[in-house]
């Protein structure tokens, strides 16, 4: 605490008005870093809110990127699958076409096997008919010759 000394009619104006402007100062340096320090307080609220703000928004891309990770999983899972069941399903077609050409070769060899004896049977049946025809023929040439011998 500050003493002034007496005068007349109290304490020295002089050094009361050097005390005060003093004080004055005080209180002003203390006004002006009030101010620097609600400046500063508001800065670093503003950064917390941001700081706030940067990480929600972090959590909701961390979200997004587990979700896509998700889908990607799923999605691959998907094609392997769709991969191994098309590969059944050619091995699948190849046994039916194999089979269905197996059949097919068999019955066209069966067929083939047919048609070679109908066509055997066929030639067989024309040699013995060529042979009737040409006993016919020739009985028919014996009863033209005793023809011609019994009318002379």
């Amino acid at each position: 605490m500050e003493k002034f000394n007496r005068t007349l009619r109290g304490y020295d104006p002089e050094e009361v008005n050097a005390f005060l402007d003093k004080v004055i100062k005080q209180v002003e340096q203390m006004i002006e870093d009030n101010k620097k320090k609600d400046k500063q307080i508001a800065e670093l609220v503003s950064i917390a809110e941001e700081n706030t703000r940067l990480k929600q928004k972090l959590a909701q891309y961390e979200r997004m990127e587990a979700t896509l990770n998700r889908a990607i999983l799923m999605a691959q899972k998907t094609s392997d699958q769709m991969r191994v069941a098309a590969h059944q399903e050619s091995e699948v077609i190849l046994d039916d076409a194999k089979k269905n050409a197996n059949r097919i070769i068999n019955e066209a060899l069966l067929q083939a096997e047919k048609t070679e004896q109908e066509a055997n049977m066929l030639r067989r049946n024309i040699n013995i008919f060529k042979r009737r025809i040409k006993a016919i023929i020739e009985e028919q040439l014996q009863v033209v010759d005793e023809l011609d011998k019994t009318e002379l």
